[in-house]
């Protein structure tokens, strides 16, 4: 059964859905705001932000490329939820100058004056958080509940990172509340995306073992990396934290293990997505053996979940729903290839940074990971800026499953 996705649209294309702005915007701040970034930390280039050169670099990969495509994922998912129209038109335009207006006030915060600068910066995440609540109330679908946790925690942490930032010349609750956050949102919806799109290539192109079905140990997983995460948050140094981290990670990976991504390399589409949702775990270890060892940097389990779960994540999801959405195939090209073999590259690149303390390897990443955001605007731009393709890119069905459609998370 069909519902019409999209009212009739008589301005440009790409105002015509919130994904196409908010995957274009999000992907070229991610490339562009590290590409700033590399000049600042050589002392070649100061931005007048308030800001400490290290806290603008996690503010806005955390809350300003990361907030931009969860928007994107979310007005796409909205009318699967509730059957009511996207937003699209005047209404996404503000939305989107809403996004704007808070990465010019964070990174002009010298000018504006912090206070400014963060009512402009949390403006937009409160927005996007009311717009899901009040769609969540019309579909009664209480199941998503949960995902307005998740925006409502990034507001939190967003809101601690501006106060500490001022006060204190540092953020690093506002920045672990971030992370803990996103780590979360992958787990939740990277944990049903990847089974189902897995489960279903397996079954038309790979017949055999298939992922396991959702149940109890998943549960059990997400309980654990909840509860791990917040230990971290509140102290991410000794044993309880150390402990619990390790612990999640090991059921994150037999989680990712019951999947069955082993058998679909060959569809890169499916593929990323297993490779991305790897670093969960990794960066569980990682977070947990640096609180139990000073020797171990806390640097290389943050950049396994940012370059790599949160990155490769992001580009993944960007792609397959950027391509079912405008009535393409969902089939990954060399160039999109190469994309994710950037992003992947860049994650572990940074990763090795952290343990050989290398400037040459931090370059490195960061110039794959341009390399891989900014691909993916080049790519991208004729499917996002241009009207879709055939009527599939104007209906949805109310239940999913079939491949290039976004299950419900």
């Amino acid at each position: 059964m069909a519902i019409p996705r999209t009212r009739p649209h008589n301005g440009p294309a790409l105002l015509s859905y919130g994904l196409r702005p908010f995957f274009l915007l999000g992907a070229l701040q991610a490339g562009l705001a590290v590409l700033f970034w590399l000049p600042i930390l050589w002392g070649a280039f100061e931005m007048p932000t308030a800001f400490s050169p290290r806290d603008w670099h996690v503010h806005e990969m955390l809350y300003g490329y990361l907030p931009a495509v969860i928007t994107g994922y979310l007005l796409a998912s909205i009318p699967n939820w509730t059957g009511r129209f996207p937003l699209q038109g005047l209404p996404l335009l503000g939305l989107v100058l809403v996004w704007l207006a808070g990465r010019i006030a964070v990174s002009a915060s010298d000018y504006t004056g912090w206070a400014i600068a963060a009512a402009t910066d949390l403006a937009f995440i409160g927005l996007v958080a009311a717009a899901v609540a009040r769609e969540i109330l019309a579909g009664r679908n209480w199941r998503n509940l949960k995902l307005l946790a998740v925006l409502g925690a990034l507001f939190a942490g967003n809101l601690s990172f501006h106060i500490e930032a001022h006060f204190f010349s540092f953020a690093d609750y506002g920045a672990r509340i971030g992370i803990a956050a996103i780590v979360m949102l992958v787990m939740l919806v990277g944990g049903r995306l990847t089974p189902s799109f897995t489960r279903n290539w397996l079954a038309r192109n790979n017949p055999g073992r298939l992922p396991a079905p959702s149940g109890a140990f998943d549960l059990v997983s997400l309980i654990a990396g909840g509860g791990a995460l917040a230990a971290w948050v509140v102290a991410p140094e000794g044993f309880p934290a150390g402990f619990l981290l390790i612990a999640a990670g090991a059921l994150q990976a037999l989680r990712l293990a019951r999947w069955a991504g082993d058998r679909a390399f060959r569809a890169s589409l499916v593929l990323i997505l297993n490779i991305a949702y790897a670093f969960i775990p990794i960066g569980f270890v990682l977070a947990g053996l640096a609180a139990l060892n000073p020797f171990i940097p806390a640097s290389a389990g943050i950049h396994a979940w940012g370059g790599g779960a949160f990155g490769g994540m992001t580009l993944a999801v960007m792609a397959r729903v950027s391509l079912s959405h405008t009535g393409r195939a969902t089939v990954g090209s060399p160039a999109l290839r190469a994309i994710f073999a950037l992003v992947v590259a860049a994650a572990l690149l940074r990763i090795a940074a952290a343990f050989a303390q290398e400037p040459l390897l931090l370059s490195a990443a960061a110039l794959f990971w341009s390399a891989a955001f900014l691909g993916f605007c080049a790519v991208f731009w004729p499917v996002l800026a241009n009207p879709s393709q055939g009527k599939r890119a104007l209906t949805t069905r109310t239940r999913t499953g079939a491949e290039g459609e976004g299950p419900k998370t």
